[in-house]
C-alpha cells in the first residue's frame, strides 16, 4: 500500500516509479477500457461482419459498446426497429 500515495500538493496520486497519475488520466483510461471490452463483444456476437446495413444494426452495435463490460454479465441491448426520416419530395 506505500506503493500508492496522494501528493500532498495536488492530491493526485503518486506510483512509485511511475510518476502522477492524475484522476482525469485514470478515468479517461478506464473509459477507453470499457469501450474496448464493449467493442469486444460486438466482435463476438458477429455484429461487424455481414452487408446488411440497417439503423437497427448501427443501433445495436453502438449499445453493445456502450454497454461495455455489462454485456458479460447478461445484458444483451437489441435495437429492433428505428425510423430515419425520408426525404421530402
Amino acid at each position: 500500500m506505500d506503493r500508492l500515495r496522494p501528493s500532498n500538493r495536488t492530491g493526485a496520486f503518486r506510483l512509485s516509479g511511475i510518476g502522477y497519475a492524475h484522476p482525469m488520466r485514470i478515468l479517461s483510461m478506464l473509459l477507453v477500457l470499457w469501450f474496448i471490452i464493449g467493442a469486444l463483444a460486438g466482435l463476438q456476437r458477429h455484429y461487424y461482419s455481414g452487408s446488411d446495413a440497417s439503423c437497427a444494426k448501427a443501433g445495436t452495435i453502438a449499445v453493445t459498446i456502450l454497454a461495455g463490460p455489462l454485456n458479460y454479465v447478461g445484458v444483451n441491448p437489441k435495437i429492433a426497429a428505428c425510423t430515419v426520416p425520408q426525404p421530402s419530395s
